[in-house]
């Protein structure tokens, strides 16, 4: 090997080793605050003496879903933790509905929100919001009773610095949250408590570390915004996120204030998914770090707007993106069309001016392949890597517990992707056409996804300083000042899109890989050009692109062979006993297969199986004779309204019940449930729907009684579900056997009873 060539190689494997550098500076270089501890200033929020109070408010740390005993006694913490602080707070029990945005599906219960005046004052008030109840799997001591926490040392900060009351601030801790909105429901339904809102700062988890972001805001965000900006230091945020926001299925409590035409803002930490809604979900497995982060940040805003006129908080949509944490460059939204265009024409006018001799009109074609076939290997190549995982694993998620191996795989094929296509054109063509791509998608997403622009308009407007710096520069482009400014726009767009990737993983792990092949991909198109310069000799570049593609495949085998699954990260599995009149079944969920020592405990079916209507499918087994009563009704004919025929359903569950599902098939022709004074009209939508399910939600559903309005009149069965927290002893070996790398999630083990409503033909 020539020294030429040996010195190409060093510099192509560099290139590509302080790409790779960025997945570690976006980890470990953000900008994290310091914990204060329990001696910080009493003005100043402090983790330290949060943890306290969350110890207090958890206290054995069990489950405490909606109605519960453990929901009652953790209210009643609550309380105290309030008074503690001089306050008066008032409870409040009411019934509430919401239907989520799940089609087909509407959902009530009992909830009791506490209400407490913070800082006394006349005029709307800053509502500091958490909600205090946890999903029946787990203790919620991230998700979120560190958000009650949170709200509680907030409150006290706020009293200890004598807060100006030019606006009053209150605490508002809501119950039923996790059954779907319900305490928020049932607040803004009291006319009174909702015209006494003026801003909302809601402080939720979806995981237990990592950074706080803030990551929703409602319309007309700018001037929020800026308050975010003058009053933390540790930004963790972006236009994107509350762009994608509005297009998932998630939810929370802040969603039906921002419904309501409140300023708000949504904070979370979403590490650590791998704990979220399970049992694993405890004080131990919570950072310190990013508690603190969420209190500066509810703090820091509700400081601002203490100061802020409420008139004037709905103002321009804002995009922008934090930069490590520590810079939070901003432009109205209404900037991004224009500003893309401007900037795609510099680029045009940059390449024109920076011209070295003409180059064939067949190297331009080659050029402007590049950064597509660039994406699409790259992709491609993230599905065949993680197929061969999940393909050795035998699991649909093999990177859950240990995703190093893959991820250092997505690494090699990344680089062996942006390597593969560098010699397709003169490092110039490349250069114009990478950043022409970037520049034209950010014209793209400006018209209809105006919250991702930042994304292309930041590195673009830095490629066109760079690529502009050395038109008087001896070789233009061509030269050493042109290759210098080449790297610093490539950094430019890593330091932006490697932001994307890093976010993408911790959120959602490596099982969505495109979430970080693209953003890495993206920015790998930006060090094309320089690997273009660089460009290897045709073997040596064969040799290294085979060498690259060849690791990510042995990573990927690497990846398959490890546990899938471990005691810290651990698989999501329930137990459920489920029962008609006839026959029994033991199910456990069907995300993963069932562990082999449940399968020596219970012969479970070899693929999952429907056995309710509405409800998931399962791996089941035989459960024996049926053991316990199912549920069952009193049918009560209504008269008809507008020609509709109108039933009313009287539950009878046994004193056991937590929860009571009604499933009503599409044969029915639903046109609205009627329930303790809620009354809801079916959307066109469900018409579409097999089944639409009324979910009951807390334990007074047992006895429960709605009124259904129909459109048709021919006979009906409909399914009736009475739902119970928890196994009983005879499921205890089938209990034992589950791994210690198994753990309960969402709703987590129960019974299920299954009975019908035979509604006769009128």
């Amino acid at each position: 090997m020539t020294k030429p060539a040996i010195a190409k190689l060093v510099i192509t494997i560099a290139l590509l080793a302080l790409a790779a550098g960025f997945w570690f500076l976006q980890t470990y270089g953000r900008a994290r605050p310091e914990i204060a501890p329990m001696t910080a200033s009493p003005r100043s929020f402090s983790a330290a003496r949060a943890e306290l109070v969350l110890a207090r408010i958890l206290g054995p740390e069990k489950p405490h879903p909606v109605s519960t005993a453990e929901n009652v006694r953790v209210r009643a913490r609550i309380i105290q933790e309030l008074q503690r602080l001089g306050l008066h707070p008032a409870v409040r029990s009411s019934f509430a509905c919401h239907p989520p945005r799940a089609e087909g599906l509407l959902i009530c219960a009992t909830v009791t929100d506490v209400i407490a005046d913070v800082i006394p004052g006349a005029g709307r008030a800053i509502v500091l919001l958490a909600h205090y109840d946890s999903v029946p799997a787990g203790p919620g001591a991230a998700d979120d009773e560190s958000g009650v926490a949170t709200v509680i040392e907030t409150a006290r900060a706020l009293i200890a610095r004598h807060a100006a009351d030019r606006h009053p601030v209150m605490a508002v801790l809501t119950d039923g949250e996790e059954a779907d909105l319900l305490g928020a429901a049932a607040f803004l339904r009291d006319p009174a408590l909702k015209a006494r809102v003026g801003a909302v700062v809601n402080v939720e988890a979806r995981g237990n570390r990592g950074p706080s972001f803030l990551f929703q805001t409602s319309t007309g965000d700018g001037p929020l915004v800026d308050i975010y900006a003058d009053n933390t230091s540790d930004y963790a945020t972006s236009s994107l996120y509350h762009e994608i926001y509005r297009f998932l299925p998630n939810d929370t409590d802040l969603t039906l204030f921002i419904s309501a035409g409140f300023p708000s803002y949504n904070f979370a930490y979403v590490g650590g998914l791998f704990d979220y809604h399970t049992a694993n979900d405890t004080r131990a497995n919570l950072d310190p770090v990013s508690l603190q982060q969420q209190g500066d940040n509810m703090l820091g805003v509700a400081s601002g707007l203490e100061q802020a006129d409420f008139g004037k908080l709905i103002g321009e949509n804002d995009i922008y993106l934090d930069i490590l944490g520590r810079w939070l460059p901003r432009v109205p939204a209404s900037w991004a069309l224009s500003l893309a265009v401007v900037i795609f024409l510099m680029l045009l006018s940059a390449a024109f001016l920076t011209r070295p001799a003409p180059i064939p009109a067949i190297q331009w074609v080659r050029a402007f392949m590049a950064t597509p076939v660039l994406l699409i290997v790259a992709v491609g190549s993230g599905y065949l890597l993680h197929g061969i995982a999940v393909l050795v694993s035998g699991m649909p998620d093999p990177t859950h517990a240990y995703p190093t191996s893959l991820r250092i795989g997505l690494a090699l094929e990344l680089a062996g992707s942006a390597l593969l296509v560098s010699r397709s054109a003169p490092a110039f063509a490349v250069a114009t056409a990478a950043w022409l791509w970037i520049g034209a998608l950010g014209i793209i997403v400006a018209i209809f996804l105006p919250g991702i622009s930042p994304y292309f308009l930041i590195p673009t407007f830095v490629a066109v300083l760079c690529l502009l710096a050395p038109m008087a520069a001896p070789g233009k482009l061509e030269g050493r000042f042109g290759t210098c400014a080449l790297l610093v726009a490539a950094l430019a767009a890593l330091l932006i899109w490697s932001s994307i990737g890093t976010t993408g993983e911790l959120i959602m792990g490596l099982k969505l890989h495109p979430m970080f092949t693209v953003p890495f991909a993206i920015g790998l198109s930006a060090i094309v050009p320089l690997l273009a310069r660089f460009a290897l000799p045709r073997t040596l570049w064969v040799a290294a692109v085979t060498v690259f593609f060849v690791g990510a495949v042995c990573a990927a085998v690497v990846e398959g062979l490890q546990p899938a699954y471990s005691t810290t990260a651990a698989q999501r599995l329930n137990i459920s006993y489920v029962q008609n009149r006839d026959r029994a079944f033991w199910a456990v969920d069907a995300t993963a297969p069932v562990p082999p020592a449940m399968r020596a405990v219970a012969a479970f079916s070899p693929r999952p199986l429907w056995l309710l209507p509405a409800f998931p499918r399962v791996y089941s087994a035989p459960a024996g004779n049926p053991r316990f009563s199912v549920p069952d009704t009193t049918i009560i004919a209504r008269p008809s309204m507008n020609g509709a025929r109108r039933v009313t359903l009287l539950f009878h569950g046994s004193g056991a019940a937590d929860q009571m599902f009604l499933v009503i098939p599409r044969a029915a022709v639903l046109k609205a449930i009627d329930v303790h004074g809620w009354h809801y009209v079916a959307p066109p939508s469900w018409s579409g729907q097999d089944y639409i399910e009324f979910a009951c939600m807390s334990r007074d559903c047992g006895s429960e009684s709605l009124t259904l309005t129909l459109a048709t009149r021919t006979a009906l069965t409909l399914g009736l579900f009475e739902h119970r927290f928890g196994l009983p002893d005879f499921a205890g070996n089938l209990l034992r056997s589950r791994p210690a790398t198994a753990v309960q999630s969402q709703n987590g083990d129960g019974v299920t009873l299954a009975g019908e409503v035979r509604v006769p033909a009128t």
